[in-house]
């Protein structure tokens, strides 16, 4: 993996070379400091002094630097400006256009300017994490405490960057006049500030300035949960996507994929035990009905991944095709009256899962400006499969025979998702566009990386030590401390799981370990949800769907509040412990110790369900941000090892409720609650571990 140092001389700018932060001389001396320490040449009080000199000596030759280019900005800005004045009264197209152009030489400086501010705050936050881990201080703490909420504040001025704001304003509006000096419009922006404009260098500054001043909020907090890998540092002309390759209808039909995936999921959830008895089987076998799907999408996300780096066409041809003919057995089991068709259905539906296609073709294909919506849209469609799967479920409680096939709640579900994935695979068909892979070798996904902008702003307590770079080449620090460079093979994608495993750093995998208690706890919440209420509350199919469909309706409503207000109010890390600590006490409410009642269930079972929301969406969020970049790209990538992760979960959560069925259906509750209290305990110890700054 080429470190940080190598990263940054490649992407410096020659001319400004010498007002870059010095990452390599102070890498060195923090390995010096760590030796004088140990030979008991130096004492810590004095490290810290000498170190916090350099960082502030490093700082005010960067915000020095910025001045000053700001300055000529400004300047330049305020001579075009007379230009401009001059002319309001006398117009020539020639000159309009040679203005224009002026202003956006002036946007493609700033655009530097920006990058320049960018990677100094990467490497001044990759040096404190160091400084840290070398020593074990809360050194980042004192130091942001101190310098960023003192009045002259030099390290505000890198992350707020309030002067580089105003000039983005000036170019903004007058590039905006000079664009409808031509047309009969000659309203500000100001006066409609929600109109986009149409200038590709205003979207670049403003996908910059994103960078800069990224604040979690509901858009953002949604498309992290997607885990849509991408790369930090990107470079001004890794910008944009090329047009050519981003298709809003193809987008839309793999968001439509998802959408009628997740419902294709959870509409036999009300429905699976009443079918696996009618054709002669335990109702607890309605585990392993439903997590036959979970079973063939950890081998289908694998060749579906592979897939997506040759085509997307295809891969969702196929996924339609195996997903239909999947439901049409499903349906056929009850006539045919066969618990094995009933299962290769499922099956066949599951090995029809395309998300991993969905999740790729948004990384790749849709441009930086808009990959975020896109991400939110992929959640969003999810959650909302998820609710209206169940939902669907209770409509369809009716009865009639055509010929000598069966309709009825049991089979219902499998001939309408069947008639479904036909029309979405004629929609594919007609309307679904190629993109052009020529430049794809190319294209590298760019990761929006300064959420310690927003923990300066709000003064927390350790802002800068969970934030987006490159998590793992901080951790291989201790083995690459005297380098500063590696083969350009190590920036290679992982060519196999083992290989992504290795790159999986403590922090990582504590979070894919709760990653997986979530998805199990919630999967035994859901899909044992028909038994238990039948056996304990007599609930009718509809009344189940109905509960689930509400559990459902939950998801964005509760990702809107968590990105939108607690996670601007609270760090990540004590999100993330508090959501654990009440999927804990959610799953000890379950239990049946006392007489068992429906608001028992209902209460801590929506608990249990929106706490593990919350869960989910601040632990991908992190997700997003500490896991490699080399796990950004290629077929065993980031959106792989966490969908593998959930999906596994699902398989053991659905076969455990199969096997306690063995006990009875009158401990099932309690015996499949066990585990989860067991991982959920576990997940809380992993946390404690690896965020141990928390205590």
């Amino acid at each position: 993996m080429v470190a940080f140092g190598k990263k940054l001389k490649d992407r410096q700018i020659q001319e400004w070379q010498g007002y870059y932060i010095n990452y390599k001389l102070m890498k060195r001396q923090v390995k010096q400091y760590a030796q004088q320490i140990e030979l008991g040449t130096q004492d810590r009080r004095h490290v810290l002094k000498d170190f916090s000199r350099m960082l502030d000596n490093q700082i005010e030759k960067i915000v020095l630097f910025l001045l000053e280019q700001q300055g000529l900005l400004a300047s330049r800005i305020k001579k075009l400006g007379e230009q401009h004045d001059a002319l309001q009264e006398e117009p020539e197209i020639h000159k309009i256009t040679e203005l224009r152009e002026a202003y956006r030489a002036v946007g493609q400086d700033l655009l530097k300017l920006l990058f320049f501010v960018e990677i100094n705050a990467i490497g001044l936050r990759k040096i404190l994490k160091k400084f840290d881990k070398r020593f074990g201080y809360r050194f980042t703490d004192y130091y942001v405490k101190t310098r960023s909420n003192h009045p002259y504040s030099q390290l505000q001025q890198v992350f707020k960057h309030v002067g580089l704001g105003a000039v983005v304003g000036a170019l903004s509006r007058n590039l905006h006049e000079l664009q409808d000096r031509q047309g009969s419009s000659y309203l500000s922006i100001y006066d409609l500030p929600t109109l986009p404009l149409q200038d590709p260098v205003i979207d670049s500054i403003k996908a910059a300035v994103d960078r800069l001043t990224h604040s979690t909020n509901t858009l953002n907090f949604l498309g992290q949960h997607a885990v849509i890998m991408q790369e930090e540092l990107p470079t001004p002309s890794e910008e944009h996507v090329d047009d050519d390759r981003y298709h809003f209808i193809s987008l839309l039909l793999n968001l439509a994929n998802t959408f009628l995936y997740m419902v294709n999921t959870y509409i036999v959830v009300p429905t699976a035990d009443d079918y696996s008895m009618s054709l002669g089987a335990a109702p607890t076998v309605c585990g392993i009905v439903i997590g036959a799907m979970a079973v063939a999408q950890v081998f289908s996300s694998v060749y579906f991944s592979a897939w997506s780096n040759k085509s997307y066409f295809r891969p969702l041809v196929f996924s339609s095709i195996v997903l239909f003919l999947g439901n049409i057995l499903y349906a056929l089991a009850y006539d045919l009256n066969s618990i094995w068709i009933l299962l290769i259905g499922r099956l066949l539906c599951g090995f029809g899962s395309a998300r991993a296609v969905n999740r790729r073709y948004i990384s790749d294909c849709v441009p930086l400006k808009t990959r975020m919506q896109a991400s939110a849209s992929f959640v969003s469609a999810s959650a909302l499969g998820m609710a209206c799967g169940p939902a669907l479920a209770g409509l369809l409680q009716t009865e009639f025979k055509i010929w000598k096939l069966t309709f009825d709640k049991d089979t219902l579900p499998g001939w309408v998702m069947a008639v479904a994935w036909l029309i979405y695979l004629i929609w594919v068909c007609i309307a679904f566009k190629e993109p052009s892979r020529d430049t794809e070798e190319n294209h590298m996904p760019q990761q929006s990386n300064d959420e310690v902008n927003r923990a300066l702003e709000k003064g927390l307590n350790q802002p800068l030590l969970i934030t987006s770079e490159d998590k793992v080449d901080e951790d291989a620090d201790q083995d690459y401390d005297d380098s500063e460079e590696a083969s350009e093979d190590s920036r290679q994608p992982a060519h196999s799981i083992r290989s992504a495993y290795r790159l999986l750093t403590p922090s990582v995998k504590a979070q894919l370990l709760i990653y997986f208690m979530l998805k199990y706890v919630m999967e035994i919440l859901l899909s044992e949800s028909s038994v238990i209420t039948t056996y304990y509350f007599n609930w009718s199919t509809s009344t189940v769907s109905i509960f689930l469909a509400c559990l459902g309706l939950t998801v964005l409503p509760v990702n809107i509040l968590v990105g939108s207000y607690i996670s601007n109010m609270f760090e990540d890390r004590q999100i993330l412990l508090a959501s654990e600590l009440m999927v804990c006490l959610g799953v000890l409410l379950s239990f049946h110790i006392i007489p068992y009642s429906e608001p028992q269930y209902i209460c801590s079972g929506l608990l249990l369900f929106v706490s593990a929301e919350v869960l989910e969406g601040v632990n991908l969020s992190l997700l997003s941000r500490v896991m490699s970049s080399r796990l950004s790209r290629g077929t065993y990538n980031g959106g792989l090892l966490s969908t593998e992760a959930g999906t596994i979960a699902r398989v053991i959560a659905d076969a455990t409720i199969t096997l306690a069925g063995y006990l009875g259906e009158s401990r099932l509750l309690n015996v499949t609650l066990i585990p989860s209290l067991f991982i959920a305990i576990s997940s809380i110890i992993a946390t404690c571990y690896t965020y141990n700054s928390l205590f």
